[in-house]
């Protein structure tokens, strides 16, 4: 059995996310994704720049949305990096942490759902935290 621990939404403006790109580079990007996420984010980007741009918006959401959830904002232990937005081999996002942020959640039996979308200039996303009773 389970409850809702949190709920967190977002929606990022792709223009945005562009300009910090442009005005940045990859010190931007390497600052939101983490070490799996910067593959796919230049893979994409290295076959057509907008699709990395949508990538890492998306990404960028999804963290914002995650960070929501759990109540910490964007303060510690939640941090860019340590948050990854992976997908199960049906393709459905997921969220997977690392490190203290992790640790954390385990402590407190959370797990998340995640859903994100993005459509012209904007990227959105839902995270649901879910934490087990006992």
């Amino acid at each position: 059995m389970s409850r809702i621990y949190g709920i967190g939404t977002d929606i990022c403006d792709i223009r945005r996310i562009r300009a910090a790109w442009e005005r940045h580079g990859e010190r931007f990007a390497l600052k939101i994704l983490s070490e799996a996420e910067m593959q796919t984010f230049r893979a994409r980007s290295a076959r057509w720049s907008d699709r990395g741009v949508r990538y890492l918006a998306t990404r960028f959401s999804v963290k914002e949305a995650f960070s929501k959830a759990i109540g910490l904002g964007m303060r510690m232990p939640m941090t860019w990096r340590l948050c990854e937005v992976g997908r199960k081999p049906s393709g459905q996002p997921t969220i997977v942490l690392h490190g203290v942020l992790k640790e954390w959640c385990v402590s407190k039996q959370l797990s998340a759902h995640v859903s994100l979308s993005d459509e012209s200039d904007y990227a959105t996303s839902y995270v649901i935290v879910e934490q087990a009773e006992a």
